[in-house]
């Protein structure tokens, strides 16, 4: 399996900062419907898991991918799925949304 860089909410911020256009990211959120309705990262793009397969083309190949969770697991695989499908620039979200709230945006539920 490939090797699947990671960054934290802190990092991907400070790597991307949404103030400064020029940076160009994707923030690819792979949970469930129902999740993303209980809390959600403004801006991402959601595609659940299990659509991913079927849904490549709609994704930059580009574009760095970060690809985010509830906690990691799910996205990493998602991740390694891209990695192995020749996207080059994907990382995962380590701790997933709940960092994300915890680390950056205290607003997005915890759940």
């Amino acid at each position: 399996m490939p090797v699947v860089p990671e960054v934290t909410p802190t990092e991907f911020c400070e790597r991307w900062p949404a103030a400064d256009p020029s940076t160009r990211v994707v923030l690819l959120d792979v949970r469930e419907h129902g999740e993303v309705e209980v809390a959600a990262v403004a801006g991402a793009l959601h595609i659940p898991m299990r659509e991913v397969p079927a849904r490549l083309a709609d994704l930059d190949r580009d574009t760095p991918l970060v690809v985010m969770c509830h906690s990691g697991g799910r996205s990493r695989r998602v991740a390694e799925y891209l990695l192995g499908n020749g996207f080059e620039n994907v990382f995962n979200l380590r701790g997933g949304i709940d960092a994300w709230s915890t680390e950056i945006d205290p607003q997005v539920p915890r759940y």
